[in-house]
């Protein structure tokens, strides 16, 4: 579901924006880029080891490098997340011994000086390297499905150069391969795919000790199903309907009889059992064993669907993931084809999903798209952008930023039980100092107290004294006041 760079021609395009935003631009706003390596530069070339060293804010977003000029000024907002960029073996290495990094070379120099952290999601594509023909390509890069190398040891050559390359840039976690559970991004089976991940795992470790294996990142619309099939697993029939009715509330038809709706057993049995459905199933099974045995070291998620599904999903998240793993949501959206919601309840539902994940244990999640592409092959925005295409920022692209400086460099907490029913949120707590996002959990709205200094307004607007307290309705609002959490939510009524 996501959207890969072109590389050759963000090569050039963020190049130009390399010399006109250094041209026009104050030094403060604007930093000088850092060297870039050539293209021809030996494996391992590149900036000093002074790279980001950790995630400081959970909401980040993904974007297209060649839209780069209209976008720097906003995701400079975003500072301290993570984003990823999506590279292609057979792209890269277009012929046997000859790879041009240019691109990523350039999308690697840029995201230090942004302060994102770049994440990579290391794809095979069809060429030389696997043999066969592509079936499925997509947008104007033509871009194909992956299939099994033909040569696991040169596949594990061009992981190591990745790893050695862009270690120095702060690259930290590679993925391997894309939604694998669509047979327009994975050509194989289950099992090759595993094998897959197993020699690169292996090569990663081998290559740099402190990086870490993503998998591929299961479609959001697997992880419904998966939703359902686990509670259906588990004999609550009842639970795994109003789970599937819940997630798939937008998506029903939008796959003719892939997503039915369904208000039975029967309905509900023949959904999962559907070829599609059972494919991913069964590579949502292969990823899980992949966590569990230690092949993969984080897992990630993708989710477009409406904010009801986010209880159900971190629920079949905490049944099915290791302890202790780390869980990042490398893709989240909202899917909503003809959507006809304003765009402030948009974005006050972008808030709620982004919150409820963050709560609920998601340590980053990157927004997809940044800004929806108008020439994209659907003819409308199908997944909503924060920001309009020419970089102008929306009421939802400002709520994220505000969520950004709320979360930057402090610790997530949960609302405590005692609000339970009542609100729905997160805080974020930086030394004596508590910021809440807060909204009501039910149609009834809710009161929070006066606390001393505390200051609140609308998520994205300037904050006013609280004077009386804060009433808290069904649209999302800050709250942040230097007491701990438990002591302002201590007499909500």
């Amino acid at each position: 579901m996501n959207r890969p760079g072109r590389l050759r021609a963000v090569a050039t395009a963020v190049a130009i924006t390399l010399l006109l935003t250094t041209g026009c631009t104050a030094a403060d706003d604007d930093p000088r880029p850092a060297a870039t390596p050539s293209a021809t530069a030996a494996p391992g070339a590149g900036p000093p080891a002074h790279a980001l060293d950790q995630v400081s804010n959970p909401f980040g977003a993904h974007w297209d490098w060649s839209r780069y000029q209209q976008f720097g000024p906003y995701l400079r907002r975003l500072a301290g997340s993570a984003t990823y960029e999506e590279i292609s073996w057979c792209e890269i290495e277009r012929t046997s011994g000859q790879a041009d990094w240019a691109g990523l070379d350039e999308i690697a120099s840029r995201s230090r000086e942004l302060g994102i952290t770049l994440h990579l999601k290391i794809r095979t594509g069809v060429c030389w390297a696997t043999g066969g023909t592509a079936r499925h390509t997509r947008g104007a890069a033509n871009k194909t499905e992956s299939a099994m190398p033909t040569d696991l040891g040169a596949y594990q050559r061009f992981v190591r150069s990745v790893v050695q390359r862009y270690g120095p840039y702060g690259v930290r976690e590679y993925a391997i391969e894309n939604e694998v559970n669509a047979p327009s991004y994975w050509a194989g089976s289950p099992e090759d795919y595993a094998r897959l991940v197993r020699a690169a795992a292996e090569t990663i470790r081998a290559t740099d000790p402190k990086a870490l294996v993503v998998d591929s990142g299961i479609s959001s619309v697997a992880y419904g199903m998966g939703v359902a099939d686990r509670l259906v697993g588990d004999g609550r029939m009842p639970e795994a309907i109003a789970a599937y009715q819940a997630y798939f509330q937008r998506r029903v038809g939008t796959r003719g009889q892939q997503i039915p709706a369904v208000t039975g057993e029967a309905q509900l049995r023949r959904a999962l059992g559907t070829e599609t459905n059972s494919r991913s199933l069964r590579f949502l099974a292969v990823t899980e064993s992949l966590l569990t045995d230690g092949t993969v070291d984080v897992r990630q998620v993708h989710f477009y669907e409406h904010f009801s599904g986010v209880a159900p999903l971190l629920d079949y998240l905490r049944a099915t993931t290791p302890p202790g793993m780390p869980i990042q949501a490398w893709e989240v959206g909202q899917f909503w084809r003809d959507g006809d919601g304003d765009p402030a309840s948009r974005a006050a539902e972008m808030v709620k999903t982004v919150t409820l994940l963050v709560a609920g244990g998601i340590g980053e999640i990157s927004w997809l798209p940044l800004a929806y592409n108008p020439n994209n092959a659907a003819g409308s925005e199908v997944r909503y952008g924060l920001l309009d295409p020419d970089g102008t920022e929306r009421d939802a692209g400002r709520m994220m930023a505000a969520l950004a400086d709320a979360a930057r460099d402090t610790t997530v907490t949960p609302l405590p039980a005692s609000v339970a029913g009542r609100l729905n949120g997160v805080a974020f707590v930086r030394g004596l100092s508590s910021t809440l996002v807060l909204w009501s959990a039910s149609k009834t709205p809710v009161t929070v107290p006066a606390t001393p200094g505390g200051r609140t307004g609308a998520v994205g607007s300037p904050l006013g004294a609280a004077g009386d307290g804060t009433t808290v309705t069904d649209v999302p609002v800050l709250l942040r006041a230097d007491q701990p959490v438990d002591r302002i939510l201590a007499t909500v009524r």
